[in-house]
């Protein structure tokens, strides 16, 4: 980089995941002056890194959970696993030139906004020592003596929606004397043998690992509260010869990309357009289901009762065959307590257990600010979202924090498509707002209040009539009902709402000449 196109910002990025990675791609490209991943873990990788469960993969097809500037001619199975997920971010971080950018085991313990020298200045904590595995991932050590100040310009938070782990609200978990574990932090040096073994939780991290787990344990446990849709996984090796044909005719892997994106985009019309479509999808979940599963008391156990994609819907092939095994038994009565050796239920039975795996999901609706965030005039993200619940324009720009950006912030998540094609649709719309800020000579730029707002207000109304309020419990929604997690429609139109800033949407260092945006400028959700 450097010379007449060197773009003169520097850039903090917090996370190293897809959205991470991507973006650090992308101002490198640019040209941009000074750009600095911050990874708290020890490795990069994210979602990615941090779910290493037996079991653990993508329930998006390779081909199309990947960049499209970086294609895999070498995935070996339609859907990849997470170790094959995880070698593939280290390698477009080396390919592509970023890994020297990345800061490992440095955390950054809070960002706060300079009103007079309109910057940021950032906490950053780092680790006296990081883990290392053997997943041959980029891994640094950076011991200081003490929190390091960092300055920058501009701050972009990539650290991911499904990155803080949740823990069950049920009495009595600090009592419990076993091993207890959430999914999302396995412990792999816990031999599970032999023991009898708790699951809370059958979500989309359970299905995967509880077949994994079931012929190892002596007895497991699987505490349900509300069954999921199952679809069976249509995975498959991909044979030498395909890998072969994609590496040296690379336009027949950008085919198979489009008619991947194509065929689940069509999903949408479902979710969105006309829930009512869903009958037929559901006919063949619970033709399945009875084809797995003889016994008709557990089949009622597993049996939805909400309309399919009002929850997450979960691919898996495996999950039904090991739940009619011996040695598990599916338990539907609400957990009352957890004592020191094992779960009580409300029915009063005590299910005495070794240890305890929680598959209890991540804390998204409700969730506050990525890591403490203080914006114009000192104001928290962290207490506003927690009060007002999380709120952005486009899912990247939030009122009151002037040149800090998200990354697959509130309601941008997909129940039906790849979350890489929406991480590049933020790429695109950051990289446009930063060399909208360049040309116009500012300082800084900062979303207005009133477009978010009534950008946020278009996003509440679209989801009227959708499959995910049709009345069923999910981590879509807030305590108060609310879903801020979910975009609502389809991600094409998402992709042309964020292919270009609008200039009108923002002020610049909050000058009175600024372009006030009419009405019409305001994008319409389709």
């Amino acid at each position: 980089m450097g010379g007449s196109n060197t773009i003169g910002l520097r850039v903090a990025i917090v996370g190293s995941g897809f959205a991470g990675i991507g973006m650090a791609i992308r101002l490198r490209r640019m040209g941009v002056a000074s750009v600095t991943v911050y990874e708290a873990a020890a490795e990069i990788g994210g979602t990615w890194r941090d779910n290493a469960y037996p079991g653990a993969a993508c329930d998006i097809p390779s081909h199309l959970y990947s960049f499209s500037f970086a294609p895999n001619p070498s995935w070996t199975r339609t859907f990849a696993s997470q170790q094959e997920i995880l070698a593939y971010l280290n390698r477009c971080a080396r390919d592509q030139g970023v890994a020297s950018l990345i800061r490992c085991n440095a955390r950054v313990a809070a960002a706060r906004f300079d009103d007079a020298r309109r910057i940021w200045r950032l906490d950053v904590v780092a680790a006296q020592h990081g883990r290392h595995g053997d997943t041959g991932g980029i891994q640094t050590d950076n011991a200081q003596n003490g929190p390091e100040t960092v300055e920058v310009d501009v701050l972009i938070a990539a650290s991911g929606p499904l990155s803080r782990p949740a823990l069950p609200a049920i009495a009595g978990l600090d009592r419990f004397g076993g091993a207890l574990f959430h999914s999302a932090r396995w412990d792999h040096a816990y031999p599970l043998e032999g023991k009898t073994v708790a699951v809370i939780g059958t979500g989309a991290s359970a299905v995967q690992f509880i077949p994994r787990i079931q012929p190892r344990v002596a007895r497991l446990h699987v505490f349900q509260r509300t069954p999921p849709w199952v679809m069976p996984r249509p995975d498959r090796a991909i044979d030498p010869r395909t890998q072969h044909l994609f590496r040296f005719a690379p336009w027949a892997q950008r085919l198979v990309r489009w008619a991947i994106y194509w065929r689940h985009e069509a999903r949408a019309l479902a979710f969105i357009v006309n829930p009512k479509w869903m009958k037929a999808p559901m006919r063949f979940a619970g033709s399945y289901l009875e084809r797995r599963v003889k016994d008709p008391a557990l089949r009622a156990k597993l049996a939805p009762n909400y309309l399919l994609g009002c929850k997450r819907v979960l691919l898996s092939s495996d999950y039904y065959p090991a739940l009619v095994q011996p040695n598990v038994d599916v338990v539907t009565s609400p957990i009352r307590e957890i004592v020191e050796d094992g779960i009580v239920t409300e029915d009063g039975r005590r299910y005495r257990v070794d240890a305890i795996i929680c598959g209890t999901g991540f804390d998204v609706a409700d969730a506050g600010a990525p890591f403490p965030l203080y914006g114009s005039r000192g104001e928290s993200l962290d207490a506003r979202w927690r009060s007002e619940g999380p709120q952005a324009y486009l899912g990247a720009s939030i009122a009151g924090f002037p040149n800090f950006f998200m990354m697959i912030g509130p309601n941008t998540g997909l129940g039906h498509n790849s979350m890489v094609y929406m991480i590049e649709s933020h790429i695109a719309y950051i990289a446009s707002c930063l060399k909208l800020l360049v040309r116009r000579g500012a300082r800084t730029m900062e979303v207005r209040a009133d477009v978010q707002a009534a950008y946020n207000e278009r996003v509440q109304k679209a989801f009227e009539g959708t499959v995910w309020m049709s009345g069923c419990r999910s981590w879509y929604l807030s305590a108060r009902g609310k879903n801020t997690a979910l975009w609502p429609g389809f991600s094409f139109a998402f992709r042309r709402l964020t292919r270009r800033v609008r200039a009108g949407d923002y002020r610049f260092d909050e000058s009175p000449g600024t372009v006030r945006p009419s009405e019409t400028d305001i994008p319409a959700l389709p």
